[in-house]
């Protein structure tokens, strides 16, 4: 299968909604990264990978799946870019590529009845696309 470089990068920058040509790489947001033992890429890194074209090697990576989407390194950042956003692309897009990201109302009944709403709500918008 022929991965069009150009085009995953473009999808995992409009999920992500980050500039990362702001990243300056000062590496803020990896020494403040709670995960980045258990990473194989750490987070300022991720980002340099996605800013020089390389988005196969991120969906590769394990380390969308270690980072725990506590924000500090969005918090760090001097420039405003945001690693976990770009992070939560990565996952959302490999789960759409494997075909696991639709949720059915049908499938709801088991779920408790006090569950919030907002909830479900936030799980459609994000599991059906």
């Amino acid at each position: 299968m022929v991965i069009d470089e150009k085009q995953l990068t473009e999808d995992i920058l409009r999920l992500a909604a980050t500039d990362v040509r702001r990243c300056m790489q000062c590496g803020r947001c990896s020494a403040n990264c709670a995960a980045a033992l258990n990473m194989d890429l750490l987070p300022h890194r991720v980002v340099w990978e996605l800013n020089n074209g390389h988005a196969s090697e991120l969906l590769a990576a394990e380390s969308p799946w270690k980072c725990l989407s506590c924000m500090a390194c969005e918090e760090r950042c001097p420039r405003g870019v945001s690693p976990a956003r770009i992070m939560e692309a990565l996952r959302l897009l490999q789960i759409r590529q494997q075909g696991k990201n639709k949720l059915a109302a049908e499938g709801l009944e088991h779920y408790p009845s006090d569950m919030p709403q907002q909830l479900l709500v936030a799980a459609f918008r994000k599991y059906n696309k």
